[in-house]
């Protein structure tokens, strides 16, 4: 099969039909082979019950239906499990994504061997002040930290060998970061594509702007793990000396000062007597614990074995 199309979606009803048309219209143009997966993350409207009609026109199309909305990357691992495509195409259900990109999306895959290619919406239509002006910024701060010059590393609209899909764990919020994941697999031949956005038809979009924040966090994860992930001891041994050998002098000129006090017959307060002491051993005490317990929850939840457990309640 040439291609895998992924599509996931929450609350697309109106789209779906639009977009199936769409796509076929391009496969048949182009006499790909194909499958269209659409992983219905949980919706509350009719959009199960598209997928099941567009599934009884067509034997390209499969669905997989969530029992409850999970997010986007869960969506889109599932996906990636089922894809039988020799190119995976990754694509938003609301019509902001042109099927028409595609072919060009497979050639680079297929005739240029790239391992991964993404889209870039250089032109957009979204606000400029809600979505334009933090993408640009989180897009500079992302390509800084993980070393990819990619211009809009969120596009939705990708494209994969169907071994890369195959050899990287999408999970929690990090499909923002595929190209990262990809990057730190071994698959380093990643490229870049200006590709049309359109606006949005129906409904609102289903992402506020509390996904730049969850994005900064996830992006400070993955630079943190991709470091020190296997071999945390070269940054917490750091950390942990110095902190001790800091600690040490500290408590030698303590004690230095304590003995010049007797000495000379002074009469010196107790070190313990200051609360600033107090407040200092507790901050660098519960700094270090938040930090651990931070790091030790990561590790645990990407080795728990129910970190990908999706409840799926029908495919077809």
């Amino acid at each position: 099969m040439d291609i895998s199309i992924i599509v996931p979606l929450f609350n697309e009803e109106e789209s779906l039909p639009k977009l199936f048309e769409w796509i076929e219209k391009v496969m048949t143009e182009n006499k790909f082979s194909y499958e269209i997966i659409f992983v219905n993350d949980g919706s509350t409207d009719k959009s199960w019950h598209v997928i099941e009609e567009l599934q009884k026109k067509s034997s390209n199309v499969r669905g997989l239906k969530f029992k409850h909305n999970y997010g986007k990357s869960p969506a889109l691992y599932c996906g990636f499990v089922a894809a039988k495509g020799d190119v995976v195409i990754t694509m938003d259900a609301d019509l902001q994504d042109s099927p028409d990109e595609i072919p060009g999306l497979y050639a680079m895959i297929k005739t240029e061997d790239f391992d991964l290619v993404s889209g870039w919406k250089k032109k957009r239509y979204d606000s400029k002040l809600s979505k334009n002006l933090p993408s640009k910024i989180y897009n500079a701060t992302a390509r800084k930290v993980t070393g990819l010059k990619l211009h809009d590393m969120n596009c939705g609209l990708k494209a994969y060998k169907n071994e890369v899909v195959k050899n990287i764990e999408v999970y929690g919020e990090m499909h923002r970061y595929i190209p990262f994941l990809a990057k730190n697999a071994g698959y380093t031949k990643i490229g870049e594509k200006v590709v049309e956005h359109r606006k949005r038809q129906f409904g609102e979009t289903k992402f506020g702007l509390n996904r730049f924040v969850n994005g900064y966090l996830d992006l400070m994860t993955l630079w943190f793990l991709s470091k020190f992930g296997k071999k945390p001891m070269h940054f917490f041994g750091l950390i942990g000396s110095l902190m001790f050998i800091l600690g040490f002098f500290a408590v030698v000129a303590v004690g230095i000062n304590k003995l010049i006090a007797i000495v000379s017959h002074v009469n010196a307060p107790l070190v313990t007597d200051s609360p600033y002491f107090y407040l200092s051993i507790l901050a660098m005490v519960l700094g270090t614990q938040l930090f651990l317990a931070g790091f030790v929850a990561e590790i645990v939840a990407r080795n728990s074995s129910e970190r990908n457990n999706y409840k799926i309640e029908k495919e077809i």
